[in-house]
């Protein structure tokens, strides 16, 4: 594969790269001694990088066409354009003893699943590289950015050194360059964010930065990273980080702390990887696949699902989209739909080749038709769900007229309660105005994901319940433009479940 996909390809335009180096010499007041681009491309940045006073500029290139180019362009005599694979690279040969080093770039804008899709050899040697456990490492948490790859090496490769690192990047990707130094107690001055306009830049959308990482010889490191605009470098838009040894996204005063660990457990929804055959919709009074053909099976195993993009109401009690579910937990045998639901189990079969072309290595030597994320908790009848995709979470009841559970996909999160007077006591409380502004403070909404479950786990019920009152539910449920239907004593009952005063007690011993 040698389109400019394969290797994530957005050469950076000689103006902006100036600009970039300009900022860091007269802004920064970066004297570097050596500079290395490690994936220099047509070599914008080795270009701009003369106006260092470098003894040495070096710009490592895999694609032996750009290393061409650059030796014809570039006419000075401390450039060094070396043909090679940053991957297999060894750094610590360019820059061991050098001082004042500064290594800038525009690394690969592209993820390794990617490139693996593309058939691309620009790829590093596949490892768990942040040590991810259990199913993290399974179900695509291991999934990773190049760039972010790139620049852990680097960081890894300058280790005790006082260099400094400059890097176009997606904005995410800065993020999770932060958050990575400071669980490996990587030893830096600074850490700052200079958003920029990738459009007008790249011509692509996407939320893009120059990240500036200072490093530092001694054990030091900075618990908060600063997001500017690169067009007004001085002027602080907002900050993130870590405060008590928690993390935010936007450390702001007026925030409740509502951070801790949530006593009710936040669940994913199911996972099939095989919506044209699983998920159905009615049309009329037919059932219809996602190929279009009409479907006739038993309803024992056919229940109502949401999907993120139908998270619209507070209260969801009517859907017309359906899914089949197979399990009651995770690679239980299958085989009994055969006898339970025969018209099932042969529309099953009849397309098996679609369950046998899902890739994720989660189905492997799994049960005919298995699904993930199922359990007891997904035959709940009320729910609390939440799309993981909206910019501002809309916490929402799930209850189907027909009586059966409402399951969820993959892309939301639920918690279960026992009543519905439950459920909506905990759907106004997390719509609540002081609830709401603690989740944005916790996640980045420029995050193709913002909440997670792991944003989620960090409700604190607790906390909340010490300092919530009865009229800021009542307006909640206003706001919401529901019928009246919340009560004092919903709230007083909701504090007697057990997963809420069996945390209290474990917490008083």
């Amino acid at each position: 594969m040698n389109g400019k996909r394969a290797y994530g390809d957005y050469q950076t335009p000689e103006d902006f790269s100036l600009d970039v180096c300009r900022y860091l010499k007269e802004n920064r007041k970066v004297t570097p001694s050596i500079v290395i681009e490690p994936t220099c491309g047509t070599g914008s940045f080795v270009k701009s990088s003369l106006i260092f006073e470098a003894s040495e500029i070096i710009g490592i290139e895999l694609n032996s066409k750009y290393c061409e180019m650059c030796e014809e362009t570039i006419d000075d005599s401390r450039v060094h354009i070396l043909n090679a694979d940053f991957f297999s690279f060894d750094f610590k040969s360019i820059i061991n003893k050098k001082e004042h080093i500064l290594i800038v770039g525009n690394p690969p804008w592209v993820n390794n699943s990617t490139l693996s899709n593309l058939n691309s050899d620009n790829l590093p040697v596949k490892s768990n590289f942040k040590g991810l456990k259990g199913m993290d490492a399974i179900t695509g948490s291991s999934n990773f950015d190049i760039c972010e790859y790139i620049i852990l090496r680097l960081l890894a490769s300058l280790h005790g050194t006082s260099s400094t690192i400059a890097m176009l990047c997606k904005t995410s990707v800065a993020r999770n360059i932060f958050i990575e130094m400071k669980r490996t107690h990587t030893a830096f001055k600074t850490c700052d964010i200079f958003e920029f306009n990738a459009k007008k830049v790249f011509g692509i959308n996407a939320n893009a930065c120059l990240l500036i990482i200072e490093l530092s010889k001694q054990d030091i490191s900075t618990d908060i990273c600063n997001v500017y605009s690169f067009s007004n470098p001085k002027k602080i838009i907002r900050s993130f980080g870590y405060i008590g040894g928690k993390f935010y996204s936007n450390i702001a005063n007026d925030v409740d702390d509502f951070s801790g660990k949530c006593c009710f457990e936040w669940r994913q929804g199911i996972k099939h990887d095989c919506s044209k055959v699983m998920e159905l919709t009615f049309q009329g009074s037919a059932l219809i696949n996602g190929l279009g053909e009409k479907v006739d099976i038993e309803d024992k195993y056919i229940y109502p699902l949401i999907k993120s993009s139908m998270f619209k109401l507070p209260i969801v009690q009517r859907l017309n989209k359906y899914v089949i579910v197979t399990q009651k937990k995770i690679r239980e045998d299958t085989s009994h739909i055969e006898i339970d639901a025969p018209k099932t189990w042969d529309y099953l079969m009849s397309h098996k080749e679609f369950f046998s072309d899902r890739k994720s290595s989660i189905y492997k030597n799994a049960p005919n038709f298995s699904m993930f994320g199922i359990g007891d908790y997904s035959y709940s009848r009320y729910k609390v769900g939440v799309s993981g995709f909206y910019k501002k979470p809309l916490f929402c009841v799930l209850q189907c007229d027909n009586k059966k559970p409402v399951m969820i996909d993959d892309t939301g999160y639920f918690i279960a309660f026992p009543t519905y007077d439950a459920a909506y006591t905990a759907m106004l409380i997390l719509n609540s105005e002081r609830v709401q502004k603690f989740l944005l403070s916790v996640a980045f909404l420029d995050a193709k994901r913002p909440f997670t479950k792991k944003v989620l786990e960090r409700i604190d019920f607790h906390k909340i319940l010490s300092s919530i009152k009865v009229c800021e539910l009542i307006d909640t449920e206003k706001q919401l433009k529901l019928k009246t239907h919340f009560k004092a004593h919903m709230l007083t009952e909701f504090k007697l479940l057990p997963e809420l005063t069996q945390e209290s007690l474990v917490m008083c011993i």
